[in-house]
């Protein structure tokens, strides 16, 4: 401690201080998820998905409601599978974590603190995403497998922040369903991928019901 601290300065740092251990011990207990974050393969989180939706990050805000701290990231629409969301809407959704260390009222700190291996965020980005439902206590939102059901737009190109490694390992879907794209895109092992060809297989999966019918496997 700074030793040209008055007593007083001392006596008012020290909770603060003490506060602030507290919360970020607290932040740093989280599901086992966190420490070791179980690979999903496209067709893993088209099935585990509650929502797919592409569109551009509109904005992006942070908040504490019920002591939970919460990132609420709002997107334009451009398409949405599984759920009926209007062209152009806006939707947003809740995510664990703040964007920047917050101030308390009562002067100790809560850190901006995420879950290992959870999706960022930044407007202006354009994203296709795989949304989990919602959690029953806290309403909060997850993409599936973290940041490896989030998919960003580099021009034409789609990747995850784990460049799609082995996103297509363990599936099998029936060679004739799939056009010469489809089954380029099948075969490799990492790295970008045409985003409309992406798209529109998923979206022929999710509307041909292939999981359920066992194309896809």
């Amino acid at each position: 401690m700074n030793p040209h601290l008055s007593l007083r300065s001392r006596r008012g740092l020290l909770p603060a201080l003490l506060g602030l251990t507290a919360i970020a011990a607290s932040l740093l207990t989280t599901p086992t998820e966190a420490s070791q974050l179980v690979p999903q393969n496209l067709k893993q989180m088209i099935q585990a998905s509650d929502l797919i939706v592409s569109g551009e990050v509109s904005k992006l805000t942070d908040g504490i409601e019920h002591g939970v701290p919460f990132t609420e990231v709002t997107l334009k629409v451009k398409s949405s599978l599984k759920q009926d969301i209007a062209l152009n809407s806006s939707y947003s959704f809740r995510q664990y974590g703040l964007l920047k260390t917050r101030k308390m009222s009562d002067g100790r700190y809560l850190l901006a603190s995420r879950i290992e291996g959870m999706a960022s965020w930044t407007v202006g980005e354009k994203v296709t995403t795989f949304l989990n439902k919602p959690a029953l206590r806290t309403g909060l939102v997850t993409p599936v497998g973290l940041a490896q059901g989030k998919f960003t737009s580099s021009g034409s190109q789609l990747a995850n922040s784990f460049n799609n490694h082995d996103l297509f390992k363990g599936m099998t879907v029936d060679p004739s369903v799939l056009n010469a794209n489809e089954a380029a895109m099948l075969a490799k092992h990492g790295g970008a991928v045409e985003g409309g060809v992406l798209t529109n297989f998923v979206k022929r999966a999710v509307k041909e019901q292939w999981i359920a019918k066992g194309v896809m496997r």
